[in-house]
């Protein structure tokens, strides 16, 4: 029987330029999860780590992230192999789902002196530190591409969008690193 390997769309590229770098990440698991507050408690101990309960905020333990990114919306991310998905449908308390997007979504990671600025280009947030604190996330707008925005550091920041779009936006963040 023959087997098939997705491929990363943004794999080998590498950009660096004028404060700004670009990085593909690695494969992982992603799982959009909708919840009500009784399933709440349950699917964090199921994954490892809480849901969060506040807009625009994030928690992480052992390589597992979740995002809040809307009213009864989570963003999920762990590592390859985590088995993530399968550890939520476990869970028996309130209503909820979990629905693999990994074959969906892909990821980038932005960082340098500059990434704010070049993410600002076509991003409406204030990513200042103030009002887009370290852990913040959002689903926000990268010129026309939907976008997670995830902030990881002082000057660094987690780029997630629908494969479909991938190039789009590296190839927009490199122009907006151009002229940052």
């Amino acid at each position: 029987m023959a087997s098939a390997e997705r491929i990363q769309t943004l794999e080998d590229r590498v950009y660096g330029n004028n404060g700004v770098v670009l990085q593909p990440l690695s494969a992982c698991e992603r799982i959009s999860v909708r919840a009500e507050d009784k399933a709440i408690a349950g699917l964090g101990k199921a994954i490892g780590t809480p849901l969060p309960k506040k807009p625009g905020s994030s928690s992480e333990k052992n390589g597992v992230i979740a995002m809040w990114i809307g009213p009864d919306e989570w963003f999920v991310t762990g590592p390859s192999g985590a088995e993530l998905e399968a550890k939520i449908n476990k869970v028996k308390t309130g209503l909820y789902s979990a629905v693999s997007i990994d074959h969906r979504n892909t990821g980038l990671t932005i960082s340098g002196k500059n990434a704010v600025h070049a993410l600002n280009s076509g991003c409406p947030r204030d990513l200042s530190l103030k009002a887009f604190p370290i852990g913040c996330c959002s689903r926000t707008m990268i010129a026309k591409a939907e976008v997670i925005l995830f902030r990881t550091g002082e000057q660094e920041f987690r780029v997630e969008c629908w494969r479909s779009f991938s190039d789009y936006v590296w190839k927009y963040l490199m122009d907006a690193a151009r002229s940052a």
